[in-house]
């Protein structure tokens, strides 16, 4: 197989009768320049890649561009593999729909326009010669989205459409290796950048190990990030072990006054969490990784092994230790760890978003929409008017009340403006949080732009309010539950059951969300608010401290977990799943792993056998580094050890 280069990797296949079809491949999430298209990883494990999302609320984002090198000049067959978004739900107007331009020339189709499910939707022929320009440009700015585009001088060349052959025919196309690389060796290889599995991974370089922390996204947080929005709640620094929680507060900022959920990116500091990874020499970060496979042995995990969400090239990072910071529990369920997941009345995923005002020169200026400099322009020149088209693919909401409309109101939320886009937008209650998320994600679209139609249209309201922002990213709530040596439940925490092995606090309510019947009928399976437990029967006594016991797998030898995939039954989930409270479950870890190392023992084996030693650990503070692994650390030996002050 012969490869080219420029931009983008293609190659020639040869059918079995010894004849020559040139056939290229294109990876959307390889373009050189993606413009306003957002990268979406978040259903790598159903689609075998990335893909990209026009996600411009209403506004076509800017083009994506690539340069591409053909094998001959010749005729090629185009397809683009791509979905009508919007057809599971039989609704009209395909509004995802954009082109792809050859050389500035759009093709003579329009793409996604067809189709429920992901497939290769033709595009005719092309003549080249050489070098082109490929350009995707959307038409809409509502979700349009592009997985690859195949070119082929054979019509009839294969275009698999699921894994595994997929994986591997697009593996071959790209000339990647059919083995992964070696992404390296390490103590604790920590697989989920959110606040858990960074402060897991924080946490254990300061207690002298080397860490490799995978994030399949660009930046750090997850749910905290400014991607989802989530603002991180939960007490930290609570006795007997005042210093759990100092790395988190150090990751997450304190709460200013007008913070919360769904507000500007700034304040969700990801640029403070990557400083302080980066400021642990011992942290190895492999960010917009995606792990996708493990490698297991005599009940203990060798390797992972990931996949970069630009490049697609896999690389196998092998450890002593592994931590499961997913969130899904995915590096547990690849190695068969023993895990629980509900199967009904799940909590869903949301998507959250605001508005802004158009006539406001101080929310314009700083807005995050695509089309920022264009709309300060038409600010500063009295054009505040913001007009926004019928919808009729969206969830029709023209006669339904929801939060934001006239009188109603979501739970402990205001009215109007104060209804819109907070942690109640929320769907997926009935759906699979793996097989069905992309689907969760789009129901949240179709409810917001819904509601946004009939505030704008039907009510003829905030004449000059605009969308803002909105997560494509889905924040997730519930999905696998990895089973520990103890399993935590609600009893424990309503009777105050007390552990000998006391690791983490928690101060969040037993918050378990259901859909909202108030906003529920006749909307069976679509569903998009919800309402969460409240009542003396969800408070207990806190803080709470659950137990060491939670944080690693029963059967996976080399295991922990760290954040909402912990050993809890369903509704113990309520109180731990909040990110603080999960931030300090990984600094535990991180804590637990050094021991492991040092003592040559398993998770379990810090339990059975050093316990006192891991309750030494927790009353040092998060912010000193072991300078060394030499010397022994007990209850006795506690002052001999060597630590130096995290640099500014």
């Amino acid at each position: 197989m012969t490869t080219w280069l420029i931009g983008m990797l293609a190659s020639i296949a040869h059918d079995g009768n010894d004849t020559c079809a040139a056939t290229v491949l294109v990876e959307a999430e390889q373009f050189a320049t993606l413009g306003g298209w957002d990268l979406d990883q978040q259903s790598m494990d159903q689609m075998g890649s990335p893909y990209l999302l026009a996600h411009g609320l209403g506004v076509p984002v800017a083009d994506a561009t690539t340069h591409l090198s053909f094998p001959s000049a010749d005729t090629y067959h185009v397809w683009v593999r791509t979905r009508d978004w919007v057809a599971p739900w039989n609704a009209p107007g395909a509004p995802g729909r954009f082109q792809l331009l050859v050389d500035g020339v759009p093709l003579s189709e329009t793409f996604g326009t067809t189709g429920s499910e992901w497939h290769w939707q033709y595009g005719g022929t092309i003549a080249v010669e050489g070098d082109v320009e490929l350009t995707l440009h959307d038409l809409t700015g509502f979700e349009g989205r592009c997985d690859a585009i195949l070119f082929s001088t054979d019509p009839t060349t294969p275009k698999p459409n699921r894994d595994p052959e997929m994986a591997q025919w697009r593996r071959k196309l790209l000339g990647l290796q059919e083995q992964p690389g070696d992404g390296g060796a390490f103590d604790l290889v920590v697989v989920g950048g959110g606040v858990a599995g960074t402060a897991a991974a924080v946490s254990a370089a300061r207690n002298g190990l080397t860490v490799a922390l995978v994030q399949d996204r660009p930046v750090l947080g997850g749910n905290g990030s400014s991607e989802v929005r989530v603002w991180p709640e939960g007490h930290t620094c609570q006795q007997p072990f005042p210093h759990i929680g100092e790395i988190v507060e150090e990751l997450c900022p304190p709460k200013g006054a007008g913070d919360g959920n769904a507000k500007r990116g700034a304040i969700y500091a990801d640029g403070r969490k990557l400083a302080v990874v980066r400021a642990e020499p011992r942290i190895t970060l492999f960010l917009e990784h995606r792990v996708n496979a493990v490698e297991v042995g005599d009940g203990s995990i060798r390797a992972v092994t990931a996949q970069n969400t630009r490049s697609a090239h896999r690389v196998s990072i092998r450890g002593r230790l592994f931590a499961d910071c997913t969130g899904d529990a995915t590096v547990g369920y690849l190695a068969g760890a023993d895990y629980e997941i509900s199967t009904d009345g799940l909590m869903g995923a949301s998507n959250l978003w605001n508005v802004l005002d158009q006539a406001s020169q101080t929310e314009v200026l700083g807005c995050e929409c695509k089309d920022k400099d264009a709309l300060t322009v038409q600010t500063e020149s009295g054009q505040v008017a913001a007009p926004f088209p019928r919808l009729e693919w969206a969830l029709d909401l023209t006669d339904r009340p929801f939060p934001g409309r006239a009188s109603f109101t979501a739970q402990w939320a205001g009215k109007g403006l104060a209804g819109l886009g907070g942690w109640f937008w929320e769907s997926g209650f009935g759906d699979n949080p793996f097989t069905d998320l992309e689907r969760i994600r789009d129901r949240n679209l179709r409810a917001m732009y819904g509601a946004w139609d009939a505030l704008k249209n039907t009510d003829g309201k905030y004449a000059n309010h605009r969308l803002g922002w909105a997560a494509f990213i889905a924040g997730k709530r519930e999905s696998r539950r990895l089973v520990g040596d103890v399993i935590l439940t609600v009893d424990d925490f309503k009777k105050a059951t007390q552990f000998p092995d006391p690791a983490f606090p928690n101060t969040w309510h037993i918050d378990i969300h259901e859909p909202h019947p108030d906003y529920s009928q006749g909307l069976a399976g679509d569903e998009f608010i919800s309402i969460c437990t409240t009542g003396k029967e969800y408070r207990y006594e806190g803080p709470y401290w659950a137990p060491y016991r939670c944080l690693y797998s029963r059967n996976v030898s080399n295991l922990f977990m760290a954040g909402r995939d912990i050993s809890v039954e369903r509704e113990a989930l309520g109180p731990v799943r909040v990110m603080r409270t999960c931030g300090m479950m990984g600094e535990i870890v991180g804590k637990a792993a050094w021991i492991c190392v040092r003592h040559d023992t398993t998770p379990r084996g810090v339990y059975e056998q050093h316990l006192d030693v891991l309750q030494e650990l927790m009353r040092q503070p998060g912010g000193l580094r072991r300078a060394s692994l030499t010397g022994e650390l007990g209850p006795a030996q506690t002052n001999g050890l060597q630590f130096d002050l995290p640099q500014e």
